[in-house]
C-alpha cells in the first residue's frame, strides 16, 4: 500500500475514536446545563439532527473499514501466517481500538530486512 493509500486509511481509521470523544463530550455538556422545561420543544431537539447523521456515518464507516482491515489481514504476506485468525477476531472484537494498533503494525511500518551483520575488515 502506498504512504498516500495508508496516509487516506489512517484519516479514516482515526474518525471513529475522535467522534466517540466528541459525542461523550457532548452529552456530558448537555447533562451539565441540564433540561429546563423552558427549553423544551416538541420533537427531538436541533443536536439530534446533526449527531443522527454522523453517528450513521461513523457505524457504517466502522463497517466499510472492518472488511478493509480484514481483507488486508488475509492478503498480506506481512502478518504472520499463525496470527492471521487472531488478527481477524481482534479487528472485529475491539475494532476502533484495535484498526489504529494494526495500522501502524503491519500497514504503516515499512517492512525491515532481517539485520545484516557488518561486512569486517581484517586488519594488517
Amino acid at each position: 500500500m502506498s504512504k498516500g493509500k495508508a496516509i487516506v486509511l489512517a484519516v479514516f481509521t482515526a474518525w471513529p475514536l475522535l467522534y466517540v470523544f466528541m459525542f461523550f463530550c457532548l452529552i456530558f455538556a448537555i447533562m451539565v446545563s441540564g433540561f429546563s422545561d423552558a427549553n423544551r420543544q416538541s420533537g427531538p431537539p436541533a443536536i439530534f439532527w446533526i449527531i443522527f447523521p454522523l453517528h450513521f456515518f461513523t457505524m457504517c464507516e466502522i463497517a466499510v473499514l472492518l472488511v478493509i482491515y480484514i481483507r488486508h489481514v488475509f492478503k498480506t504476506d506481512r502478518v504472520p501466517q499463525d496470527k492471521k485468525a487472531l488478527w481477524a477476531v481482534v479487528l472485529f472484537l475491539g475494532n476502533m481500538i484495535a484498526m489504529p494498533i494494526y495500522w501502524y503494525l503491519y500497514i504503516w511500518r515499512e517492512e525491515r530486512p532481517p539485520h545484516a551483520t557488518p561486512p569486517t575488515t581484517s586488519g594488517p
